[in-house]
């Protein structure tokens, strides 16, 4: 399994800003996606925001707005740009990818994935 790995974290105020990087991406299965996802204390992981294969991209509420995930293929990295940081975005950020297969018993496309990294720690203080 590929190991992927992350950048960028750090401790910051409230209102302010980071840029979490992920390298190490290395395979390209179709209906392929990267995404953010988080975990804090205490609580389940949860998905921050993902980017499809076709370039569509999707966010948790909590962070719509304050956000943004890109990618850039030349350098197989996928960043994550973090405005208005909250405390509550405190948490240990993971970036992942997979691909989507369809699930006939569920009727649906369900994603399966194939490559986590081992986080970064994101602290914001009040």
């Amino acid at each position: 399994q590929v190991q992927l790995q992350e950048s960028g974290g750090g401790s910051v105020q409230s209102g302010g800003s980071l840029r979490l990087s992920c390298l190490g991406f290395r395979y390209r299965y179709p209906n392929y996606f990267r995404q953010w996802l988080r975990q804090a204390p205490g609580k389940e992981r949860e998905k921050v925001a993902t980017v499809e294969e076709d370039g569509s991209t999707s966010y948790a509420d909590s962070v719509k707005g304050r956000f943004t995930i890109s990618q850039d293929d030349t350098k197989n990295t996928l960043y994550l740009q973090m405005n208005s940081l909250k405390p509550e975005d405190t948490a240990m950020y993971y970036c992942a990818s997979g691909h989507k297969l369809w699930s006939e018993r569920n009727r649906r496309w369900e994603e399966d994935y194939d490559d986590y990294g081992q986080g970064t720690q994101v602290t914001v203080s009040s």
